[in-house]
């Protein structure tokens, strides 16, 4: 694409200037992919010289430190104790003989099993009465669960280490210059003063690091086994694979065991438009109800917006299972429109393909118009004024207003919203599983999949009905991927990122 002058592109409409930035994104992308694969060796050299200057600091504590350093080393907290730093001394201890008791008793033979993840999971012998008596021996699941959190608790071992080593190093040298080191009351006392943001901070990082970090790479580590309905512990034993789930996922043709992939493939298309039409309609009807709201003139404002916020105080859960109930084929509208001789049989709202589509589309408007109409009106509140003033002067029509003021506003202060409410309804569970649960169902698709299935509500399928946690797992890979790619590219796009200051 030829670059464009900066005169002739401020000169183009917004519209055009999105268009022109979506293009030129795309076209200068092969060149940042270059870029970033000659970056690649640059990033590495300096990785390697990160990790040479770390182990070149330790081997320089550990050359320049006295007889408490150094066996610091060896027996955490040594040095400590020897500094008057008694309750560091302690800590650094605990944390070490608690380490070395569950790696002893634990740690080593769950990381030592990974590699196998396994070899025998019953024995079945008979005894005196000649009775069967069942014994279970390794369990797969278990294995790889202790061997991640294993991997973690070392990783957290040499983190401790480390700041034990530096601890006695930075303690040596202030004692050397005739400074007393900090004692454990003000360690203590710092935590509630000038180290408070790390009091704060310590307990969601734990609980990140323990329910968000650690099933994340857990579930890496499932995506490349053969867990599913046929390898389920205790009974069976599951092992490692390599890549040919991801294989099976993304082949080509859609024979044999490949039917995944064209599974996988249709629902990833459905998924996408679902995510699009679902936030951009939410998104343009609930500032369009916002606008008529608060439009001069209009009475009645306080009456219109707390029948909309009805909608959000009930539960949706609630509201979604009562309309499916509804639109069912034994429904109360099917009903009532063959009573009224409207129809002469009854219409699958919710049971044929198209038709249950269109449906949680429109019924996911009604489910998500409301919020829209909050946010907006917010926004709508804050637009200076005499800019429509102004536009009135000129002789500025009100879509004019609209597509040169409001919209423009509108996409800067929402613009992180809006790629959030995209995402999200990439993962929107509810309205799909609480509607039609996937359905219609079809034989064409693997997995127990339907056809209105997005990728999370098949994936729950895939994991808690069929059993198949090897494919839920590729499935919940290939789904981060997907969100993050776009949330990078349209992020990167969006007025809030690219026009910082246009209305500050």
């Amino acid at each position: 694409m030829k670059q464009m002058a900066e005169l002739d592109y401020l000169g183009l409409p917004p519209f055009k200037r999105r268009l022109h930035d979506i293009g030129r994104f795309f076209v200068s992308l092969p060149g940042r992919l270059l870029d970033l694969l000659k970056k690649i060796p640059l990033g590495l050299k300096k990785v390697l010289f990160g990790i040479g200057g770390f182990f070149a600091n330790i081997g320089r504590i550990f050359k320049e430190g006295d007889l408490k350093t150094r066996v610091s080393f060896v027996i955490m907290g040594f040095g400590q104790f020897f500094r008057r730093q008694i309750g560091r001394g302690i800590i650094f201890l605990l944390m070490e003989a608690v380490f070395i008791y569950y790696m002893a008793g634990f740690g080593l033979h769950y990381l030592a099993d990974m590699t196998t993840l396994g070899t025998e999971a019953v024995t079945k012998t008979v005894n005196k009465y000649g009775l069967e008596v069942v014994a279970y021996k390794d369990n797969s699941l278990k294995i790889l669960l202790y061997g991640v959190l294993t991997i973690f608790i070392i990783v957290g071992f040499i983190w401790t280490w480390v700041i034990n080593i530096k601890q006695n190093a930075l303690a040596q040298k202030l004692i050397a210059e005739g400074i007393k080191p900090k004692s454990f009351k003000h360690d203590i006392k710092s935590l509630g003063d000038e180290q408070y943001y790390k009091t704060l901070l310590s307990v969601p990082l734990l609980g990140i690091v323990i329910f968000t970090v650690i099933p994340i790479f857990f579930m890496i580590l499932i995506a490349f086994t053969n867990y599913d309905y046929s390898h389920l512990p205790p009974e069976k034993l599951f092992g490692w694979v390599e890549f040919e789930n991801f294989r099976t996922m993304l082949a080509t043709d859609i024979s044999g065991s490949s039917k995944f992939a064209f599974t996988f493939r249709e629902i990833l298309i459905w998924t996408m438009i679902w995510a699009l039409v679902a936030t951009f309609s939410n998104y343009f009807l609930g500032m369009f109800i916002a606008i008529c709201i608060n439009k001069k003139g209009i009475k009645f404002k306080k009456v219109f917006r707390t029948v909309l916020v009805m909608t959000i105080a009930v539960p949706q859960f609630v509201s979604l299972l009562l309309v499916s109930k509804m639109f069912a084929d034994e429904g109360i509208v099917n009903s009532l429109l063959q009573k009224l001789s409207v129809i002469t049989e009854k219409i699958g709202f919710l049971s044929t393909p198209e038709l249950a589509k269109i449906m949680v589309l429109v019924i996911n408007l009604w489910v998500g118009i409301p919020y829209l109409m909050l946010i907006t009106t917010g926004v709508l509140m804050n637009i200076p004024a005499d800019l429509y003033e102004s536009a009135k002067i000129d002789g500025a029509s009100g879509i004019k207003q609209f597509t040169k003021i409001t919209l423009p506003y509108m996409l800067f202060v929402t613009g992180p919203y809006l790629l959030t409410s995209f995402t999200a309804n990439i993962n929107n569970f509810n309205v799909i599983y609480l509607l039609t649960g996937g359905a219609p169902k079809t034989m064409a698709y693997e997995g127990g999949a339907g056809q209105t299935d997005l990728l999370i509500t098949w994936l729950y399928t895939l994991t808690m009905q069929n059993n198949d946690y090897k494919m839920a797992a590729v499935i919940g890979i290939l789904v981060f991927l997907v969100v993050a790619v776009i949330s990078l590219i349209v992020y990167n796009l969006s007025p809030s990122m690219k026009n910082e200051e246009d209305f500050q």
